[in-house]
């Protein structure tokens, strides 16, 4: 088998590629072109059969994540499953599966047979269920274990904390922070560093990780574990140790016709964004950018949705290229049905709007139908357009005017029946 980066580089166009780019209306070979390059990845495993490949990268439609999975507090897989189901009903591009306890596999493998999206993992948060030991008692060879099981089920694309090594930890001792290290994956592979008093494990044995990999045609979604968890942090010497050190990575993966993703960020002020996906791009040779929002501001618990999905358009309209999404439960708890569904508009409104700001061909013709049905008062097609038709139409349904053809805002005098009867 070949990777979709092994057959780019020897001019060969591949059926994902093929279908990536009637998605994005653009030609097979400029696809090529850029998969060889490394600015876009086609995260497609071989064993996922059920998969409609998605690019993620440069000239793209920004792509949106779904964060899903079960948890020792909330373990029904049935419920989860069910978001699943909506996630791609919603048209997500990508769910990511961060389950970590009970039937983790189970779970992860009916995810794989249904989903036509993309799925993503974090191995390291498996690893404790599924090997059932300590974490300190974990070797190297089960660590890769997990990884090459997460392979074989048909993960796509998988986070690996790889770049916080002992050179990023020396860096994050030296200058404090108000969170310290809020990654998950990144905060168990620092633990384990600091039991074992031992390199990171898949910094170490990058290569074998590569080889695996390779084998499967998984995509390297290098994590950042020393993202920012408050704007206090963002932008310190760790995070961009950190991103230093996932740039020379990527390098060392495309050497083996590996399809890397660099995450990013986090928490992070309006005024930082643009610099971060300078940076990022910049570090990490033009790597597709995939975001954690940002969030651009720590106060608002229950709103979380809002105050990334504000961080996530300015990121992708500075060249960012995958939004994680965010829900009203961010910080508070694991995502109900209804926080989930908030969280994918309020970041597909994201998604969206960078993609005008950057120019992406036919982005902007959704907004030019919509404007002409309004100026027609034509509800039917506004509501055919509307990003959630349920709940244009909910509204329109609650509050009924007297004029038909308005809305109970301005009723008789709304400008655009008044203009049109004028004219």
């Amino acid at each position: 088998m070949t990777t979709q980066m092994a057959a780019a580089k020897r001019g060969e166009i591949t059926e994902a590629m093929r279908i990536v780019a009637q998605k994005e209306n653009q030609s097979p070979e400029d696809i090529r072109a850029r998969v060889a390059q490394g600015t876009v990845v086609i995260p497609a495993n071989i064993n996922h059969q059920s998969l409609s490949p998605e690019g993620v990268g440069q000239g793209l439609k920004t792509k949106i994540n779904v964060n899903l999975g079960i948890s020792k507090d909330c373990a029904n897989i049935n419920l989860e499953l069910e978001k699943v189901q909506t996630a791609i009903n919603m048209k997500a591009e990508a769910i990511m599966d961060l389950s970590n306890y009970g039937k983790t596999a189970e779970f992860r493998s009916r995810l794989i047979n249904m989903s036509t999206a993309m799925i993503g993992t974090v191995p390291m948060y498996d690893a404790i269920g599924y090997l059932d030991k300590k974490l300190e008692d974990i070797t190297v060879e089960e660590f890769l274990a997990v990884v090459e099981k997460h392979a074989q089920d048909g993960v796509d694309f998988m986070t690996i904390h790889a770049g916080l090594n002992r050179q990023t930890v020396a860096h994050f001792r030296k200058n404090k922070r108000v969170t310290n290290i809020v990654s998950r994956g990144g905060s168990l592979l620092f633990a384990w560093m600091e039991l074992n008093n031992r390199e990171n494990p898949f910094y170490e044995y990058f290569d074998d990780l590569l080889d695996i990999c390779a084998k499967y045609d998984v995509t390297l979604s290098l994590g950042d574990g020393c993202r920012p968890g408050s704007l206090a942090d963002a932008t310190d010497p760790a995070q961009i140790e950190e991103l230093i050190v996932l740039g020379e990575l990527t390098l060392r993966a495309w050497e083996k016709n590996v399809q890397v993703m660099i995450e990013g960020p986090g928490h992070v002020p309006l005024n930082e964004i643009q610099a971060n996906m300078l940076l990022e791009k910049k570090l990490c040779h033009n790597a597709p950018f995939y975001v954690l929002g940002p969030v651009v501001t720590d106060i608002a618990p229950g709103y979380d949705h809002i105050t990334s999905a504000i961080g996530g358009a300015i990121a992708a309209a500075s060249g960012a290229d995958f939004l994680c999404y965010v829900t009203p439960a961010e910080h508070l708890r694991l995502p109900s049905l209804e926080d989930m569904k908030e969280g994918i508009i309020a970041t597909k409104i994201a998604a969206h709007a960078a993609d005008i700001a950057k120019g992406i061909p036919g982005a902007a013709d959704w907004d030019l139908k919509m404007s002409k049905a309004r100026q027609a008062l034509d509800w039917s097609t506004m509501f055919d357009l509307a990003i959630d038709r349920e709940k244009a139409e909910r509204y329109r349904r609650e509050s009924s005017p007297t004029h038909e053809d308005s809305c109970t805002m301005c009723g008789e005098m709304c400008p655009m029946r008044l203009m049109n009867k004028i004219l």
